[in-house]
């Protein structure tokens, strides 16, 4: 970084990044067709994915801490600037609605506040002290993502230092190699997506690959946590006709159950979906589901497996073999 020396000038920060450098291979684009603009940029998509891939391993770290904290009750706390930030925003707003969480344990913080959500606040992501006071809520359990395509924007380093300070398990994406916040995390996921289509707009690969990854992390995340049944929703609370249409869909996709069956268990588990699978699929009672859930953290297979378990030993350590049980349908 090399700053302005002129007196009373604005200071200026040249970045040393490849997410600043020229594309050789989109040099042309000013003069190519519609068509061909729009390939120049598919292609550069298109080495995105295979980016992400590399980074997998870090990234499977990081989830595997965010379960455990998770767990022991600590929240995931998002820090980003401009289309960081609003992509931070985005899957923060989305797992609530698609994982019946608490909005507050996974929540995004980004430079600017409210009004940058629709109009960049551009000074704001220099500021390394608003970036410490957004971090002033995390604690030692939690954990703290950083969003910094260039590695080095000073709100989102002054918010990781604060909440490396505190205890928490810090993280950084970003799409460069080396950058200063770099060496203050506990896990960096470096994405090389290379230079962009138009030099500097991260919001192309840059931004595409934080999608990918905060995708892959709060997803795994939460299938990790039970979240899901095989690859259905299960935290669905049928709170109106769709919503109970889908919950009588899974309950009839999983157990093979006729809707009616399904209907009436999902009633007696007072239309709590995990209860009911639970019944439908360990042939249990509704007081025999909700203990088996509660011991085992509200997994809904492990609940299945400790329910079966005991039936194959009498309850009483007795190995007996019981005919008849139950299996999930469609390879689940």
């Amino acid at each position: 970084m090399r700053a302005n020396g002129e007196s009373g000038a604005a200071s200026v920060v040249r970045v040393d990044s490849v997410t600043e450098w020229r594309n050789p291979r989109t040099v042309g684009i000013d003069g190519a067709d519609t068509l061909g603009i729009l390939r120049m940029l598919n292609h550069e998509d298109s080495l995105v994915a295979t980016a992400v891939a590399e980074a997998l391993p870090a990234l499977a770290r990081v989830v595997d801490v965010a379960v455990d904290r998770y767990r022991a009750g600590g929240n995931i706390y998002y820090f980003g600037a401009g289309t960081s930030g609003r992509i931070a925003a985005m899957d923060a707003a989305e797992i609530p609605p698609t994982f019946s969480v608490d909005p507050g344990r996974v929540v995004a913080h980004y430079a600017g506040g409210m009004a940058a959500r629709d109009r960049a606040v551009e000074s704001a992501e220099d500021d390394a002290g608003l970036g410490r006071e957004a971090a002033a809520q995390v604690g030692a359990g939690d954990v703290a993502v950083g969003l910094a395509a260039s590695g080095r924007t000073p709100y989102v380093q002054g918010a990781l230092e604060a909440a490396r300070d505190k205890g928490a398990h810090t993280v950084l994406v970003t799409s460069r190699s080396g950058g200063p916040i770099a060496p203050l995390v506990d896990e960096c996921i470096f994405v090389d997506t290379g230079p962009e289509a138009i030099a500097g707009s991260t919001r192309l690969k840059a931004g595409t690959a934080q999608k990918m990854v905060l995708n892959g992390f709060s997803t795994a995340l939460m299938v990790r946590l039970g979240k899901t049944f095989s690859n259905l929703m299960i935290d669905v609370a049928p709170r109106n006709a769709k919503l109970r249409g889908r919950v009588l869909s899974i309950l009839e996709e999983v157990s093979g159950a006729p809707e009616e069956e399904c209907a009436r268990t999902l009633a007696e588990a007072h239309n709590d979906t995990r209860t009911a699978l639970v019944m439908l699929l360990a042939g249990a009672t509704p007081t025999e589901a909700r203990e088996a859930l509660g011991g085992s953290g509200g997994n809904v297979r492990s609940a299945i497996e400790a329910l079966r378990g005991r039936r194959d030993t009498g309850g009483d350590g007795t190995n007996r073999t019981e005919s008849g049980s139950s299996e999930p349908t469609n390879g689940t």
